[in-house]
C-alpha cells in the first residue's frame, strides 16, 4: 500500500477513535492542549505561514471530534498560540509543549491530543519529519511512547 494511502487510512482511523470518545473530551485542558498541538504542528518548521495557519484553522473548526467547543473559541486559542510561536518560536514552543503536558494525568485526553496532532500533520498528505518531531516531543510531554504512534 502506498505511503499516502497508509497515512490517509491511519488518520481516518484516528478520527473515528476521537469521535467515539468525543463525550469524554470536554475539558478545558483538552481544548487548550489540542489547540497548542495544532499550532505546534502548523509551525513545525519554525515559522507560521499564513496559508498553513488558515488551512489548519479551517481543519480545526470543521473537525467533529472538537465539536464540544465553540469554533470561534478554538480559532481564537489556535491564533493566540500561533502568535506566541511567531513572536518567539523557541519560547512559544516550550510554553505550548508544557500546555500539552497538562493532559498527562488523563491518558485518554493525552492520547487524543497526540492523535489530533497526527491528523493535522497528515491532512495535506505529507506528515513530514519536522511535524513528526513536534508530535514526538508532545508524546514525551504526556508520557506516551512515540512508537505507539509509529513516530
Amino acid at each position: 500500500m502506498p505511503i499516502w494511502n497508509r497515512l490517509r487510512q491511519a488518520t481516518q482511523d484516528m478520527q473515528a477513535q476521537l469521535l467515539s470518545k468525543k463525550n469524554d473530551l470536554q475539558s478545558g485542558a483538552f481544548r487548550d492542549a489540542s489547540m497548542a498541538m495544532c499550532a505546534l504542528v502548523a509551525a513545525a518548521d519554525g515559522t507560521v505561514d499564513a496559508a498553513e495557519r488558515q488551512k489548519v484553522s479551517s481543519l480545526i473548526t470543521s473537525n467533529a471530534a472538537l465539536g464540544n467547543f465553540p469554533p470561534d473559541t478554538l480559532s481564537s486559542r489556535f491564533e493566540d498560540n500561533c502568535n506566541k510561536l511567531a513572536a518567539d518560536y523557541q519560547l512559544g514552543k516550550v510554553e505550548l509543549v508544557q500546555l500539552v503536558g497538562k493532559t498527562k494525568k488523563k491518558p485518554a485526553e493525552a492520547r487524543a491530543v497526540i492523535q489530533i496532532g497526527i491528523i493535522i500533520g497528515g491532512a495535506d498528505g505529507n506528515f513530514d519529519d519536522q511535524e513528526k518531531a513536534v508530535v514526538r516531543e508532545a508524546c514525551h510531554a504526556v508520557g506516551i511512547d512515540p512508537s505507539e504512534f509509529e513516530l
